[in-house]
Order: C-alpha cells, then sequence, then structure tokens
C-alpha cells in the first residue's frame, strides 16, 4: 500500500440561502504521534466528525490509519457548520493513506456518515447542486435520500450514495453506480385543497378582494367580528393561486432544503401558506439566531404568510414586519457577516374590530369601551397598515344564507384560479425585461415605466389623496391594484373604473 500523504477532495458549505465551495484538504504525516485534527473555523459538528469517520472507515473494511492526520477546510476565514464533511473527509483519508486511487478533481462529495458507515441525509443539497453547476464541477455524490431534490439540475452528473463502501466500490471500479437521470421540473395540474371558494356561503366582495389580492401579490387586511369566516377566507387563498414557475420552485426548494423541512426530498411545486401562532417569537418570524435561519416571513417566499388575530401578536415583532413586507428581503447581521433571506409574499392578516369583537357589528352590541376599543385598535401601527394594499371589512353572514337549501354552488377555486393564471401571465409578459413577477412587486420607479395613467386616472387619484389623506406609498400601492384589475379584466391600459375600485379598499 502505497502513501499518498496528501489528498484534496472538494465540498461545499451552506452560507444563507447559498453554497459556496470548500476544499477539503487531508495530510498524513509518517513522523509524529498518531493525532486527529480538523482545522479552518469547524464548529461543534465538524469537530465531532473525527469519530463518525473513524467509526465509519473501520466499519466498512477498511484501515484507519494510526497516524499525525491533519483536515483542513478551506478557506479557512469561513466558519464551517453541518455534518457536510464527513464523507469527503473519509474518502481523503482513503486516498492519503494508499487505500483508493481516485480521480476527484471535478467532483463535490457532500453526505453525514453514520457509524456503520452508511450516508445519511444532509440539509440543503439544491443549493450544493445549483453550486457545483455555478462552478462547473462535472459531478456531484450525494446522499441517496437527497437525490431527488438535485435531479432537477440540468447538466450534471448525480451519484446516489448509500453508504462509504459503495463509494469506495464505485470509486475504484469494482462495482460502478449508475448516474441518476434528469428530471425536469413539471408544474402540478391535479392538486387538491382543503378549502375551496365554492364552500364559501355568500362574502362576495370578500371574494373578489381575494381574487385580486391572488392575481397580483397583493397584502390584505380582513377585519370583522368572530365567526365571520375571515380564517376561512385566508385558507382558501392557496387554492386560487397559479402554481410555480421552475425558477420560484428553486428558491422555494432551497429555503426549505436548508430548513430540513423539505418533504420526502422532493421539488415544491405548491406556493407555502404559513400560518404562525401569535406567540411567534422575532426570531421564528423574521428569521435570524446565532447562526441566522429563515423564519415564517422567508419560509412563505413566493407563497403566503397569514396573521390570525393580528392584534395578538407583539407590537414589536410586527413592527419588524415593516421593511422585509416593503424590499421582499431580511437583511441580518451578525459579527461573523451579512446574510439576506427573500420574504417575497403576500400578507393576509386577521383581526376582530375591538377586544370582544363586535365593535360595529349589526347583530350584536359591542361591550367595550371607547377607551378600550381605540388601545386595541392602536397596537397596529400606521406605518404597517399603510403597508398593506387591501383593507376589507369581513361582516357576519345572514343565518338565511348560512342554511339555504340551494343545489346552486358558488364559483369554485378551480375557476378563479384560471382567471388569476391569466391576469399573472399578463403580468410576467410585461415585466418579462425586468426583475418583477407580479404587480405587488414594482418599485416607484417601475409604476412610472409599466402603468402609465390617463388624465382622467391622474384627477381621479388627487381627489382621493386629498379627501381620503392617502400617503404617498398608499397613492402607489393604490395604482398597483388598480394595476391588477385590469389585468384581471384583460384591459390594456388602467381606467378610472380600476382606479375607484382599488379606492374601495383604502382604509
Amino acid at each position: 500500500m502505497s502513501i499518498v500523504m496528501l489528498a484534496k477532495i472538494f465540498s461545499s458549505a451552506v452560507v444563507g440561502l447559498d453554497a459556496l465551495p470548500i476544499e477539503v484538504e487531508v495530510d498524513i504525516a509518517s513522523q509524529g504521534l498518531p493525532s486527529f485534527t480538523i482545522v479552518g473555523l469547524p464548529d461543534k459538528s465538524v469537530d465531532e466528525a473525527k469519530e463518525r469517520v473513524r467509526s465509519a472507515i473501520k466499519n466498512s473494511g477498511a484501515d484507519f490509519p494510526a497516524k499525525r492526520i491533519t483536515v483542513n477546510l478551506a478557506p479557512a476565514d469561513l466558519p464551517k457548520e453541518g455534518p457536510y464533511f464527513d464523507l469527503p473527509i473519509a474518502v481523503g483519508i482513503l486516498i492519503a493513506s494508499g487505500q483508493l486511487q481516485a480521480d476527484l478533481s471535478n467532483a463535490v462529495i457532500t453526505g453525514e456518515l453514520s457509524l456503520n458507515g452508511d450516508v445519511r441525509a444532509v440539509p440543503g443539497v439544491l443549493p450544493q447542486a445549483l453550486m457545483a453547476k455555478k462552478f462547473n464541477y462535472s459531478t456531484l455524490f450525494l446522499p441517496e435520500k437527497n437525490a431527488r431534490e438535485a435531479q432537477v439540475i440540468e447538466g450534471l452528473t448525480l451519484y446516489a450514495i448509500s453508504s462509504l463502501l459503495s463509494l469506495f466500490k464505485h470509486l475504484s471500479h469494482q462495482l460502478p453506480l449508475n448516474p441518476l437521470p434528469y428530471t425536469p421540473f413539471s408544474q402540478s395540474t391535479d392538486l387538491t385543497y382543503d378549502f375551496d371558494m365554492s364552500d364559501i356561503k355568500g362574502q362576495e366582495q370578500a371574494k373578489r378582494a381575494l381574487e385580486i389580492a391572488a392575481a397580483g401579490g397583493h397584502n390584505l387586511l380582513l377585519k370583522g367580528p368572530p365567526g365571520a369566516g375571515k380564517t376561512l377566507l385566508a385558507r382558501t387563498l392557496p387554492s386560487i393561486l397559479p402554481p410555480l414557475t421552475f425558477q420560484e420552485a428553486l428558491e422555494v426548494t432551497k429555503i426549505y432544503s436548508i430548513s430540513g423541512l423539505l418533504p420526502h426530498g422532493d421539488i415544491i411545486s405548491t406556493r407555502p401558506f404559513r400560518s404562525p401562532h401569535h406567540t411567534t417569537s422575532l426570531v421564528g418570524l423574521i428569521g435570524g439566531g446565532s447562526t441566522p435561519r429563515p423564519g415564517e416571513i422567508t419560509l412563505a417566499h413566493r407563497g403566503v404568510l397569514f396573521l390570525d388575530e393580528l392584534p395578538e401578536f407583539p407590537r414589536h415583532v410586527l413592527e419588524t414586519l415593516r421593511q422585509p413586507i416593503e424590499d421582499g428581503v431580511v437583511h441580518i447581521a451578525r459579527s461573523q457577516g451579512k446574510v439576506n433571506f427573500p420574504a417575497k409574499c403576500m400578507l393576509i392578516a386577521a383581526q376582530n374590530p375591538c377586544a370582544c369583537g363586535y365593535f360595529g357589528d349589526e347583530t350584536k352590541e359591542c361591550s367595550c369601551l371607547p377607551s378600550s376599543v381605540l388601545r386595541y385598535q392602536k397596537k397596529i401601527s400606521g406605518p404597517l397598515l399603510d403597508r398593506i394594499d387591501l383593507h376589507l371589512t369581513v361582516p357576519a353572514v345572514k343565518v338565511e344564507r348560512l342554511t339555504e337549501k340551494t343545489t346552486d354552488k358558488s364559483e369554485s377555486s378551480y375557476e378563479v384560479r384560471k382567471r388569476v393564471t391569466l391576469a399573472r401571465e399578463r403580468q410576467q409578459e410585461r415585466y418579462k425585461d425586468s426583475p418583477y413577477l407580479s404587480n405587488a412587486e414594482l418599485s416607484t420607479k417601475g409604476i412610472r415605466l409599466y402603468t402609465p395613467l390617463s388624465d382622467d386616472c391622474i384627477v381621479l387619484l388627487r381627489k382621493a389623496v386629498e379627501m381620503l389623506k392617502l400617503s404617498g406609498r398608499a397613492y402607489y400601492r393604490t395604482i398597483k391594484v388598480a394595476q391588477t384589475i385590469a389585468d384581471l379584466e384583460g384591459a390594456p391600459i388602467i381606467l378610472p373604473s380600476h382606479i375607484s375600485e382599488a379606492l374601495q379598499y383604502r382604509a
């Protein structure tokens, strides 16, 4: 057995939502007492890889060299964390000790080892596959359970590894593995939902507001008494949203892959719906921690973030939503560096008008004092409300409508979704040469460029600003909502009637 002494294996580390290439250098010194050292800013989970690698190599039938072993994870100034480096370290030791001969100069290896040599799944494989393609690596060796999420990446040779022994036999040409086939992404067309628009009795104006919000990706606030159907309306929203495009599916899957929430390793093809409880902490909602992790607003990226009982959330937690809602991204700064998490989601909020819930209700008298009502409503700040495009009062449904025995069902989610999808397609065509995907993402400059207004529309907006005391932000958000209404109707330009309807949804 010839001793090579030095081996270099390529792996990757996940930072934020992206992966960076890491060189795993393994040196075996012939002199000195036996030792095993990992350098390059490893965290506890990486440092503990020494014991997993030692046992995995022995239990796979290979010899663990009783020499001075030094593993360097380069670049040295980048903190390393997670179980990604177990498998590349083990392969590096086998090559450096002369037990394996293989050319891995154009391959990336990732995976966690169990003590018996089996390869366990790791989070964040999709970002690592995208990194391998970006940096022109031709091959990726990954855990078998993570294979499906990487198969949508074209132009990359993938090998699913079940154990260290199977990888050893493949690299030594004893029992070659078959590469995984490329599986192109396909949009789901036979989706089923727990809630459907046809199941909602009455609330025609609320359904219209949901359709507008879905078509343009707008934020929506539902206010009304208990039992009016606010939560049901919000939970029905995913059923009318258009399917994810391939690029959107990659963005969402990356987030869930890194968070360890990817179901069965599949690419996510439906828009996420996140409904955190009002006891959720600031970090849980926005993201962060000593090692920044995505929060609920990032997990809802390209989907829906539903905040039920909005005033029950702590005020300081809600105020942190202001910047992500405006910019569509969360900026988290730590001493080790800065991380940006995407947060382009629809914010759907629901609240009662007062503590008892019946302020302004026609059927039941409110039992709150005026000061109590005012204090309850002031829990939500004006700047946060100003960032919500559509404000809607949801009245209680009359019992006659609930108990009517009609066989005519209202419009189904499928029919509404067809109109919403057409409206989104019109937006994609309009913004094909820009970074925008929906009307809600338009900046002030984008509004001036893509949504020209007639003189009649401008006159109407001026009067509305004076009468309703609208802010500059509310002015531009009204235009974006009006553009969505025009897209739903297939109108080539914004008409005064579109502006008038959009103004009805301002507080």
